[in-house]
């Protein structure tokens, strides 16, 4: 049987059928993009834009690096996958390779985000009753308001925003929720002996890019090390040089005992997770508990190990902390009575707009849109701006152009 296609390629036609076929789980811009290249995308009228999400930092080397593009191509033309039922001739090297370059003794590979989030918190309670020996099923792990590690069952089983778990339960327990960058509360939690981790964003992008307080990483390192609990770094966005250090709790001299990554572990082109941690953690876990059929093939291996080479080979990661601390000046300098905060390391950005209206900043991002910039709005009245960390200053020039421009449609309340 021939299959027959009337799929037209404008964007309305394509938007009708997405919403048609489409599960609605999604708000996207009213844009449909069919080419990218560096900080740039295009759209299917051939209309340029700067990218300022990113893919949510899964593009911190830029649309279609070639080198990524080319370990992408090769490496699919030889072998995709084997499952780790079989050992593969690429997983060997990436292991060695990125345990060197984060300095832990052992990798686990996943593939999306949410299923490292899921196995670090494995890891810890495995770790919590072989190591630490909390009682049996008695495991807790310390997680924080406005986080966001995922949407899986066990991850909104912790979250405080209702859009991610309301009608989802029942939910999992084990988790104590407790206010972010507050250190009093974190010391009042962490009195519970069966506390086996604390899971935690180093900047809460999700939440619209909220910064805790200079020391606060390290002091949260330094209450898990009296309190015998694991330090559970969550870098998925924050981390490969998004925030202007390789990761995150870089910038405190904080190394988790887990370190979980994603997204720009494959410069945007496949799922590619990670879960790094030495081997008093890592091997609690013995062979058939844990694993993933994807995790590890030698695709996914090829291009993440190119990934992370070319970030430190073309200096993205000091391009991120000059490119944004330029970029926070110049929205500084605008002086618009519509920012009402600025914030960000590196280049993960944001602006809190002053409206109570959550519509305010989408209908600021059609403009920006309209303008030549792609970006969304998070939590109400927040944007965030992550362009790639490839952009330079001109470029950003540009941007903070759009952005006055687009910020001249808005009326203060």
């Amino acid at each position: 049987m021939q299959m027959t296609s009337s799929y037209s390629t404008s964007t309305e036609s394509i938007l009708e059928q997405e919403n048609q076929f489409g599960a609605h789980n999604y708000h996207p811009l009213p844009v449909v993009l069919s080419r990218g290249l560096g900080t740039y995308v295009w759209d299917v009228d051939g209309k340029k834009y700067y990218d300022f999400l990113s893919g949510y930092s899964a593009l911190n080397q830029g649309h279609c690096h070639p080198k990524i593009i080319a370990s992408l191509i090769f490496q699919a033309q030889r072998l995709t996958l084997t499952s780790r039922a079989f050992h593969n001739d690429q997983f060997a090297e990436y292991a060695r390779f990125i345990t060197q370059y984060f300095g832990y003794d052992k990798v686990l590979p996943m593939n999306t985000g949410v299923e490292a989030v899921e196995t670090a918190i494995k890891l810890a309670r495995r770790w919590g009753y072989a190591v630490k020996g909390i009682p049996e099923n008695k495991a807790r792990i310390i997680v924080f308001e406005n986080n966001f590690h995922g949407r899986t069952s066990a991850v909104i089983s912790f979250s405080s925003d209702p859009w991610s778990y309301a009608g989802f339960g029942p939910f999992m327990p084990g988790f104590d929720l407790i206010a972010y960058n507050d250190l009093a509360a974190l010391e009042k939690a962490l009195q519970y002996k069966e506390v086996a981790g604390v899971l935690i964003e180093p900047i809460q992008g999700e939440a619209g890019v909220v910064v805790p307080d200079d020391g606060y990483l390290s002091k949260v390192y330094e209450y898990c090390r009296q309190a015998n609990v694991l330090f559970l770094g969550d870098e998925i966005q924050t981390g490969l040089g998004r925030t202007g250090k390789m990761l995150a709790c870089d910038h405190e001299g904080v190394r988790p005992d887990i370190l979980i990554l994603g997204k720009a572990l494959s410069g945007g082109t496949l799922p590619v997770s990670a879960v790094l941690a030495d081997d008093e953690i890592m091997l609690t876990i013995k062979p058939g508990e844990h694993g993933s059929t994807y995790g590890g093939n030698p695709l996914a291996c090829a291009v993440a190990l190119t990934s992370l080479a070319v970030l430190k080979e073309e200096n993205m990661t000091e391009n991120a902390a000059i490119m944004g601390a330029y970029f926070r000046e110049g929205l500084s300098a605008l002086n618009s009575p519509h920012i009402e905060t600025i914030r960000g390391k590196g280049l993960l950005n944001a602006i809190v707009i002053h409206s109570s209206q959550e519509e305010t900043a989408w209908n600021l991002c059609l403009e920006l849109k309209e303008n030549g910039l792609l970006a969304k709005p998070t939590h109400g009245n927040k944007i965030r701006f992550a362009p790639p960390l490839t952009i330079t200053k001109p470029q950003l020039d540009e941007c903070l152009e759009i952005i006055e421009d687009s910020l001249a449609i808005l009326k203060k309340d």
